[in-house]
């Protein structure tokens, strides 16, 4: 049976999106594994599927390229948040996700001709027992060295809603990988601390209030970019005075966002802002698993522009 998908991304977090009125079409985790392969149109790292809602204009679950399913998704939420608002001709709507009911909004371009588009982050938690982690017997890991992770990395465990361990580093962690690899693929195998794996950033402060993630994903591995993790990236650098201002400028592999992180005690105004590219539609048998035809946009080529800058702009410390 005929059924159209989009092709998109926020910050180079590629997805398909495919909006349907029956939440059981089919099985999601057999659709979303065989779109992600590679040799599918250069796969993608998960599915985005917009339902009906009763509490909400729309409702999104996010399945992930390995078929396990994330609580939430900044980057997807903002691709989501354009094909609702442009469906429903509306500059503001909400969204239903598996945690939360959150506000999105179109916003000012960040560069020229980049649909973009403002979304909500929340709920947030710093206790283990939200991500779940386990250490040691504590409640909370804040900015703090653990021995058996690193000897010189302060690492912070947050949940918004999606588990992140964040860790801040020096550059030299920034040009290799190999130690965020391995612990990363410790965390997401069976391991004593995260028994449903979490997602693993290296956070390195650059300067006037400008961060660089980057991220090892839960059932994903390293991605151009992790909505969730940039926005608790953006939290704890702030949290420990890295960066001052509510608005930081948070650079990734796949381009940059502009993240408003806001606090008031124990409370936490969290925003997402960057682009939503739409590259492709296609036409596909959804039971055949068979792509018919797609027809490619233009707006990648206005969104090579932010990969440029973070390239000008990382140039002496990411590959």
């Amino acid at each position: 049976m005929e059924r159209t998908l989009l092709k998109v991304h926020g910050s180079g977090n590629t997805f398909y999106l495919y909006q349907t009125n029956n939440e059981n079409e089919v099985d999601w985790t057999k659709l979303t594994t065989w779109l992600c392969q590679k040799e599918n149109n250069g796969g993608a790292d998960g599915l985005l599927l917009v339902l009906p809602s009763t509490i909400a204009d729309a409702k999104m679950r996010v399945i992930n390229a390995d078929g396990s399913e994330a609580s939430m998704c900044g980057n997807g939420l903002r691709c989501v948040a354009r094909f609702v608002c442009e469906q429903l001709e509306k500059e503001e709507a909400i969204i239903e996700t598996m945690k939360a009911n959150l506000k999105v909004r179109k916003e000012s371009p960040l560069l020229e001709d980049i649909p973009t588009y403002a979304v909500e982050i929340s709920p947030v938690s710093f206790a283990l027992s939200s991500l779940p982690m386990s250490y040691k017997g504590q409640e909370e890991i804040r900015h703090q060295i653990i021995q058996e992770f690193s000897t010189t990395i302060p690492f912070t465990a947050v949940s918004v809603p999606n588990p992140h361990l964040i860790g801040i580093v020096d550059q030299t962690y920034i040009e290799n990988n190999t130690h965020q690899k391995s612990l990363a693929e410790l965390l997401n195998g069976e391991n004593e601390y995260c028994v449903d794996g979490v997602n693993v950033s290296y956070v390195y402060p650059m300067k006037n209030d400008t961060i660089f993630v980057r991220t090892f994903e839960r059932g994903v591995g390293f991605t151009n970019a992790c909505g969730t993790a940039m926005t608790a990236s953006a939290l704890v650098s702030k949290l420990n005075g890295f960066v001052h201002n509510d608005v930081i400028t948070v650079f990734n592999p796949g381009g940059f966002v502009k993240c408003e992180v806001k606090t008031n005690g124990d409370r936490y105004e969290l925003t997402l802002i960057g682009n939503a590219t739409v590259t492709a539609e296609y036409t596909f048998d959804i039971h055949n698993l068979t792509f018919l035809n797609y027809n490619e946009t233009d707006e990648q080529k206005q969104y090579e522009k932010s990969i440029e800058l973070v390239k000008k702009e990382t140039a002496s410390f990411a590959n």
